[in-house]
Order: structure tokens, then sequence, then C-alpha cells
């Protein structure tokens, strides 16, 4: 691969295996930046020696990339912020107890059915200086929904810090709110808080402008649901979007459409270059062209909200207006990795954005295989062109997307190519007729003429989104895809496209052997899968869920309202794909349970057993009435299991109790799901 030739490719390689290593190792800061400068000593000394024999050539190369991997290490130290003592998680060692805590509001999330939600950032707690990212979660009904971004609160309340996912194989919030540096929530209602300023920072000032547009574009008469899509099209806020509307864009395979990204930062580009055609090309003009297309976009980009695909696509694209106002012939590789490089020494915790993962991995396979997939068959005719252009274009993204998607998200849209071909020129009226209801909108009203045209662009747009949805025959749900048939499914992409590109004898055999190797990992899964028993207590609200697996057959216990619905039930359906299993029985919860040699009794609100039972374990559900110190005088079980379905005062009894007899005791609710 020639992007390899290229140096800042293979220090961006290092810098970002840097990056990853933080996450599993966490090294002394010390350490890390001791080591960072002695290696640029010896890179200093190695570089002087160079000059004089090649034979230091190599080690210069990689004492280079050992470098640049400590640098990802320190980059992830320096904008780790609890490694400051003013963090509000190094501040508040009393978790039980409210807190005064003066915050400012940074950016409005989705609403649950409970609470309002806010990305706030502590200014102090208990009148004490302290800073970090919380999320502020405000009980409805209230009379507050519309805080706008940069008001300072007084807030009461207690913090909740970030826990891990509480069932098997489930999305872990908790790490996903880290990578983004924010490790508590905050609940409270609205005679809890305060506002009592409002601080005007250049953020603020672009979100509140963003809401007065939006503002704006509601006055204008559109539909809900077409003004929904408009704001996620152009504005790249999907807060508002229905899940109905968001489940058919998911399963047409056209969601990527909703997240502003290069399609549309690319799109802004070329809009603004046709505005500016009348400029003169004077030396002076050309600059002024520049610094316009520049502002435009990172203004653009910062009304869009910054997320990492917006950051990823403006750096990319500034990088590209750049080398066409040089003249010269821009790389788009080079742009690619440098615009990827600058961002994650901004924010190394893009790396682990899914979005920024996604857009970058399909638009360098749209560079790199759509040329070959053109180059297949070239129609005269141009209408056949351009589709087969859209068809090339959507087939090469999603080659190099579909690992990496399958494995978040565990299913394929299989009409994708049809949604693109029918989507993408729809696409294009409405972007440009967008842009200018969007100008129009930061000074008042838009026109009817202008208004009603895009609402109908709009709704047409959905209800094809919608039919192609509907065949969901085409849409493969359910996959499931681990880690390692994810690398070994992008060596067989990777080695197939080289050996595309130039037939070679070693290319094939590479290729050969990567599919061997997918192969490999396929049997090893399925052997795995198949010699597994397991018995896990789930951590469900309010209710019990009980699975016993054999080899790769499951049978589920719980009462009969979630067995009607066991299929849809998330942990449920986590744990099956994620273990390769499916469900076998489904079955009422039993009193007694018996598993590798193990006896279960389980307890229920009756608080039926029987005392000569002497169970190995001892599970409690739905908050019986019951002294587990009267239970212990018959006998003493090795582990008592309590699940989200009993009373937390009754959970804290029995957790004193099992502490005093020294039995131990998992609550479901605290440590998460119980596996034998």
């Amino acid at each position: 691969m020639k992007i390899l030739h290229f140096p800042l490719a293979k220090i961006s390689l290092a810098f970002i295996i840097g990056i990853v290593s933080f996450q599993y190792y966490k090294p002394s800061p010390i350490w890390v930046f001791g080591s960072v400068l002695f290696c640029v000593f010896l890179l200093l000394v190695f570089h002087l020696l160079s000059r004089t024999k090649n034979n230091f050539k190599l080690i210069f190369g990689v004492l280079s990339l050992l470098t640049s991997l400590l640098l990802g290490v320190a980059s992830s130290i320096i904008h780790k912020e609890t490694y400051n003592s003013l963090h509000y998680i190094n501040q508040i060692k009393d978790y039980e107890n409210q807190h005064l805590i003066r915050l400012v509001i940074n950016e409005k999330l989705k609403n649950t059915q409970k609470n309002t939600r806010y990305i706030s950032t502590i200014r102090s707690v208990d009148k004490q200086q302290s800073f970090g990212k919380i999320i502020l979660n405000i009980k409805k009904p209230n009379q507050i929904d519309s805080i706008k971004i940069g008001a300072e609160l007084n807030v009461i309340g207690m913090l909740y810090k970030n826990k891990g996912s509480f069932n098997p194989n489930q999305f872990d919030y908790g790490k996903y709110l880290e990578n983004q540096e924010i490790y508590a929530q905050v609940y409270a209602n609205e005679t809890q808080i305060n506002i009592v300023g409002t601080q005007k920072t250049i953020w603020s000032q672009f979100s509140n402008f963003r809401t007065k547009i939006i503002e704006n574009l509601a006055l204008s008469n559109f539909k809900k649901e077409e003004l929904n899509i408009l704001i996620a099209l152009l504005l790249g806020q999907q807060q508002d979007i229905s899940p109905e509307i968001l489940k058919d864009y998911q399963y047409a395979g056209a969601v990527h459409i909703l997240s502003v990204s290069g399609l549309h930062v690319g799109f802004i580009l070329m809009f603004i270059t046709f505005l500016l055609k009348p400029m003169s090309n004077s030396k002076r003009n050309a600059i002024l062209k520049l610094v316009i297309i520049l502002v435009s976009l990172w203004t653009y980009g910062i009304l869009a909200g910054l997320s990492a695909s917006v950051v990823r696509s403006v750096t990319m694209f500034s990088f590209v207006a750049i080398g066409i106002h040089l003249k010269r012939t821009v790389n788009i590789f080079h742009t690619l990795v440098v615009s990827m490089l600058l961002i994650l020494l901004w924010k190394p915790s893009f790396l682990f954005d899914v979005g920024f993962q996604l857009s970058y991995l399909a638009l360098f396979f749209i560079l790199w295989v759509q040329p070959l997939l053109s180059n297949i068959w070239q129609p005269k005719n141009r209408i056949i062109q351009y589709i087969w252009d859209i068809v090339t274009v959507s087939t090469a993204a999603q080659i190099g997307a579909m690992p990496l998607s399958i494995y978040y998200f565990h299913q394929f849209p299989g009409l994708f190519f049809i949604t693109n071909i029918i989507v993408l020129p729809l696409l294009g009226v409405i972007m440009i007729i967008g842009l200018i209801a969007i100008i129009i909108a930061c000074f008042g009203i838009v026109p009817f003429v202008i208004a009603k045209p895009l609402e109908f662009l709009i709704e047409f747009l959905n209800y094809i989104i919608h039919w192609v949805a509907t065949f969901e025959d085409f849409i493969i749900k359910n996959i499931s895809f681990n880690k390692e048939m994810l690398v070994a499914s992008y060596l067989v992409i990777i080695f197939s496209v080289l050996w595309f590109k130039k037939n070679t004898f070693q290319r094939l055999f590479l290729t050969l052997l990567s599919i061997i190797s997918l192969q490999c990992v396929f049997i090893y899964t399925k052997f795995k899968a198949e010699n597994t028993d397991e018995f896990i207590v789930f951590n469900a609200k309010k209710h019990s869920i009980i699975t016993e697996r054999k080899k790769d057959l499951i049978t589920v216990y719980s009462n009969d309202s979630i067995l009607e619905n066991i299929d849809n039930n998330l942990a449920i359906q986590s744990y099956l794909i994620g273990n390769f299993c499916k469900i076998e029985e489904k079955k009422n919860i039993g009193n007694l349970f018996y598993f590798k040699n193990k006896k279960i009794l389980i307890i229920d609100s009756s608080s039926v057993y029987l005392e000569k039972t002497k169970p190995d374990i001892l599970i409690v559900i739905n908050s019986p009435k019951i002294n587990l110190l009267r239970v212990f005088e018959s006998w003493k079980p090795e582990q008592v299991v309590i699940d989200g379905s009993n009373y937390k005062s009754y959970a804290r009894l029995w957790e004193a109790t099992c502490r005093k007899e020294k039995i131990p005791f998992h609550n479901t609710n605290e440590k998460g799901f119980y596996k034998l």
C-alpha cells in the first residue's frame, strides 16, 4: 500500500497504538514523559549520526516510531482530566449525600421519558473550585425545558458515578461516557435548580445562534418530522428525530445522511466555491477566497456541533482547500492521515468514537477501492455512468465500514445500494434549498416559496426511506460478530483488494491465508460456544431473569409477562448475539436448580422454602419478607445473590446480615450480573 510509504502514515499508526495501549495500561505519567524526553534526545543524536553513516537510518526510523507511540500515550495522559487534583472525581468522597454544584450548560442531549438532559461543566462543588464534565438530568415535568447554552446554574443534588454494563455483552454506557471525559451524572428537579447567570463564550454564542435558526425554521410552518430531519441534515442535531423515523433510516442503510460528515461538508465546500467564482483570481483575491472558505467551513462545523465526524470532515476539507489554493496536487490519502493525526492530537478520545471510526474507514475505502470498481465497467451513457458511480462509491464505502458496522450494530441493510441510488440525487437538491433556507433563517422566517418545496422534498425522502425499510427480509439482524472475526475480516478485505490491484502469487497466497484465518476464527468461536455451560442471574429492574446455558442453547427463566416479549429484551438479545447462542426453552422460575454439582435455591415473594434443602447458593428475588439470620440458623450457603427485583431497603438489611455472618453477598444492582 503506497500510503504506508508516507512517513507520517507510519508515525500516525504508532501514535494510534499509543492511544489504544493507554486504555489497557495506565503507566505513571512521570515514566511516560521521561521516556519521551529520552527518546527525543536519542532521535537528535541518531539524526546527526545518520547524516554521516547510513547504518543509523534504520535505528533512527525505529526510534521515531517508538517516540510516536510514547507521544500517543503522553497525549492521552495530558487529555485525561482525572489526573488533575481539582477534578470533581478527586474531590467528592461522599456520594450518598447532596452537594451544592455550580455548573455551566454546554450541550443539549436527547431527552428521556423521565428527564431533560444536558452536558454541563462543573465550576465548583460545595463552594470549592472544581472542574469536569457531567450530565445534568432535570426531572419531568418542568418549566425549564429550554435552558440556553452557557447558562450558569446552582444545583443541589446527588452525584452518581458511571457504572459499567450490568449484564453480559451489553453496551457499556459508562465506558462510552468516560471516553468523553464524563464520569458522573446529577439528578435534580426544578426546585433544586437556580439560574444565576450566563457565560458568554464563542461556543455558547454559536449554540444559541443555532437555536435561533431552529426557532426561525419552526416559525416557518414546517411539519414537525420534516423540520427535525432538516435540522439533522444541515445542523447535525438528531435529538428530536422520532425513534420510528430513525429506525427506518437504519433499516434502509441511510442513517449516515442524518449525521453531518464528509458528504455534507464536501457539498458546503463546493457550494461556497461556486458562490466565489465571480471573484477574479488575483493573488489578493485568492487569499481572500481561501480565508472565506476556511471560515465558512469551521463556522458550519461549530454550528453542527463539532462531533467527531464533523471535525474530521472540516479538517480534511480545510487541507483540500489549502492545497487547491497553493495550486499543488493534493494527495487525498496524505490529507486524510494529516487530518486524523491533528484531530487525535487535539482529542485522543475521538479514536473510540464509532462515528469517527466509521467515517474514516468509509472514506479511506472510497478513495482506495472505488477507482478499482469503477474501472470494471465504463458506461457511455451519462445517466448510467452517474448511477454506476453512486453504486461503486456506496459499495466501496460499505466494504470498508461493513465489518465494523456489524460488530457494533449486529445488522446489515441489504438494500443500501438501492437507497443510495435514489436518495443521493434527491439529497443534493435538499441540501441546496436547505442551505438557502438556513441562510434566510439566520435573519428571520423562511418564505413560503422556499419552505414548502423543501418540506415536500423531505417528506418525499422520508417516504422513500420508509418504503425501502419495509423490505425487512433484506435486513440481516442479530449477527454474532466478535473482535477476532472483525480483525480477520479486515485482513481478508485488505489482502483481497491488494490482490485485485496486482495479481501476484505472493498476494494470492496472503489472500488465501487470510480467508483460512477467518475460517479458523469462526470454527474456534463455534467450538467455544458449543463447549460452554453457564448459569446467569441477570440484572433487570423490578423483574427477575435467569438463564441456563448448555452449549449454544439457552433456557430462559422469568415470569409470564417478561417471557412473552423475551425475544425483544435487550439484555437477553445482547447475550445471545455476543455468545453465538439461541433460546431453546422459556420457563417460569422454579425454586430449585442444579448446576455443575451446585444446588441453587430461589426464595421468592412467597417466602416459602424447605429448611432441609441446604443449598450451595441462595438467590433471593421479588422482595420476600424473610429474616436471613433465621435462615442461616438452619444452613449457611456459600453465596447469597439478590437481583434487581428486590427493594433497596431489604437489600441493605440482607447485605448487613451476610457481612455479619461472613457469607459472600452479590447484589446485581451494584455488581452487575452473577455467573456460574
